[in-house]
C-alpha cells in the first residue's frame, strides 16, 4: 500500500474519532449528576472499598456474575469508583494535554486520537481547562468477557465548566452536562491489572 495512501487514511481515522470525541464532550443534557446518591464513595483510610453499587437489571447481573467465574477478584463497586477517579483523570489531563497521565488508562488506539487532538490544539496555541462542578455519576451497564478480555461499559454524568484561552484572546468559559459511555477492557490474566480506556460514546440523558 502507498505511504501516502496510508498517511491519508490515518487522517481519516483520527478525524472520524476526535470529531466524535468533541461530540461526546460537548453534548448537553438535562439530568443532574449530583442526583445519584448511590454512587459509591471513596474508598475510606483503612483501605476498605465500598459495599455496594446500584441495583443492576437481570441482564447486568448475569454478566457480571460470567466475569467474576473468570474473574474471582473482580468487584463492581470497587471497578465504579476506580472508573470514576479514572473518568476524572482523562478529562482533566485531555484538556489540559497531560499525555504522560493519559497514557496508562488508554488503549494504543484511543491513545493515538487523543494525541492527534492535543497536538492540534498545541499547534493553535489555544490552551484548556476543565473543571468538575460536581462529582460525576457513573452506572455500570455491562461487565462481561469477551475471548480472553474483560469488557466493562459504565455510563457517566457529569456537570462540567470548560475554559479555553485562545493564543489570541481572552478565555472563553462554558458550563455544560454531559453524558457518555466509555468502554474499559484489560487482558485476564496479564500482568497488569489495570482496565484501559478502548471507546467513548455519547449515551441519553
Amino acid at each position: 500500500m502507498p505511504v501516502q495512501f496510508q498517511i491519508v487514511m490515518f487522517a481519516i481515522v483520527a478525524a472520524v474519532l476526535l470529531f466524535m470525541l468533541y461530540n461526546v464532550l460537548g453534548k448537553k443534557v438535562g439530568r443532574q449528576p449530583q442526583e445519584d446518591a448511590r454512587l459509591p464513595q471513596a474508598a475510606p483510610a483503612g483501605g476498605q472499598a465500598p459495599a455496594s453499587v446500584p441495583a443492576l437489571d437481570a441482564a447486568t447481573a448475569a454478566a457480571v456474575a460470567g466475569l467474576k467465574a473468570r474473574d474471582p477478584n473482580f468487584d463492581p463497586a470497587r471497578f465504579l469508583e476506580g472508573a470514576r477517579q479514572a473518568y476524572e483523570t482523562i478529562v482533566r489531563g485531555y484538556a489540559s494535554g497531560d499525555r504522560d497521565a493519559l497514557r496508562p488508562l488508554l488503549t494504543p488506539a484511543v491513545m493515538t486520537s487523543f494525541e492527534a487532538g492535543i497536538t492540534a490544539r498545541e499547534a493553535r496555541g489555544d490552551r484548556e481547562q476543565t473543571e468538575f462542578l460536581h462529582t460525576p455519576r457513573a452506572d455500570l451497564e455491562l461487565a462481561t468477557v469477551r475471548d480472553d478480555r474483560a469488557v466493562a461499559k459504565v455510563r457517566f454524568l457529569a456537570e462540567l465548566r470548560n475554559i479555553v484561552t485562545p493564543a489570541a484572546g481572552e478565555a472563553v468559559t462554558e458550563e455544560r452536562r454531559t453524558a457518555e459511555v466509555w468502554t474499559f477492557e484489560r487482558v485476564l490474566g496479564a500482568a497488569d491489572p489495570n482496565w484501559a480506556l478502548a471507546r467513548v460514546e455519547p449515551a441519553s440523558a
